[in-house]
């Protein structure tokens, strides 16, 4: 792997109350006054006026942009709106995240995220997802400036947000053994550091495993830190190869065929549990464990019917071809998704 160009933030902040510290985040890191700040309409609501409010005293000007999904046309929105901006700041989710790093990319100006869950591992990554008319498609893109993560705001959020980024974080069990298996087979390139990291990563979220609670700021921090690691993973790599194999693409392709899918990363959870039964490894603690944080194990609680989590497993393979996995390159037959879905609990 080529380690020349490993691209991860400046500063990150982290804890109960760090908020406040985004002014001097701004002056420490930024050479200009003309920011934009993305968000969404509850999320500006929760955090973004409080920034405003911040870097306004501070004799910044800020102009705000609402977005509601990441999709290209929203990325060539805020990519137009921030085109004379000194930086972007997203405060919000994955989507409000996803589609400002990809405008600050395409510009050319840092982005400083600041985060209202911690859902999943992009926070810090150099990858976004983005919808277009077809598909999800995880593109690459340059690595936020700076991370401002508020574990007080983050912990007020409803609890499932802070679930799903732990089940995101434990699905990097199944996507290592995944690109170790490509290594061995395709002899696709292999990071042992980016590797050891993302395991490492996911076997400390599991010895902390009881003291995930829900609105506990100290329990938000063991997530948060959890997805920041990740995401350097990510950054090392150069590839989300680190923390996406085939339980992602198991979600992925929900997503395409649940009416109403749930959060990606429960998606990642359930496909996790199957993944390392496939893989041969301890599934059973994967499922106590998401049990103990509350994060959905079966497909009654992902709220999803069973047919299509057996379509899914038949069709995960097509998802992101390229990227070989413990599914190969022909997939389950119904038969055997059935029968993993039953040995493995999730479906009854």
């Amino acid at each position: 792997m080529d380690f020349r160009n490993v691209q991860l933030p400046r500063e990150i902040h982290t804890g109960s109350g760090v908020i406040t510290e985004i002014g001097d985040v701004c002056d420490n890191l930024l050479s200009g006054k003309n920011l934009t700040l993305v968000t969404g309409n509850t999320t500006k609501k929760i955090a973004g006026n409080k920034v405003i409010e911040i870097l306004e005293d501070k004799h910044y000007e800020i102009s705000v942009i609402i977005v509601t999904s990441a999709t290209d046309e929203a990325v060539t929105d805020v990519t137009n709106f921030s085109k004379n901006s000194d930086a972007i700041l997203a405060v919000g989710g994955g989507k409000v995240n996803d589609v400002a790093k990809m405008a600050a990319t395409i510009n050319k100006i840092p982005l400083i995220s600041i985060p209202t869950t911690a859902a999943h591992d992009g926070l810090v990554s150099p990858r976004a997802s983005i919808k277009n008319e077809r598909d999800n498609v995880s593109k690459e893109v340059n690595a936020p400036f700076a991370l401002v993560a508020d574990t007080q705001i983050i912990s007020s959020a409803p609890y499932k947000f802070t679930a799903a980024g732990f089940a995101d974080i434990i699905s990097n069990l199944t996507a290592v053994e995944d690109w170790k298996l490509a290594y061995k087979l395709i002899n696709e390139p292999f990071s042992d550091s980016a590797a050891a990291l993302s395991l490492m990563t996911a076997n400390l979220l599991i010895d902390q495993s009881n003291n995930i609670q829900p609105r506990h700021p100290e329990s938000a921090g063991i997530v948060v830190k959890g997805l920041v690691s990740s995401g350097m993973a990510i950054s090392i790599a150069r590839s989300s190869r680190p923390a996406s194999g085939s339980e992602h693409k198991f979600s992925h392709a929900l997503d395409k065929i649940a009416p109403k899918p749930a959060l990606h990363g429960e998606q990642c959870g359930v496909g996790t549990i199957m993944m390392m039964y496939l893989q041969g490894g301890n599934w059973k603690k994967i499922k106590t464990v998401l049990k103990q944080v509350n994060a959905p194990t079966t497909a009654k609680e992902l709220n999803i019917d069973e047919e299509y989590i057996i379509e899914a497993l038949t069709q995960a393979h097509n998802i992101r071809k390229g990227r070989y996995t413990i599914l190969g390159d022909r997939g389950l037959t119904k038969e055997a998704a059935l029968n993993i879905a039953l040995k493995t609990g999730v479906i009854e």
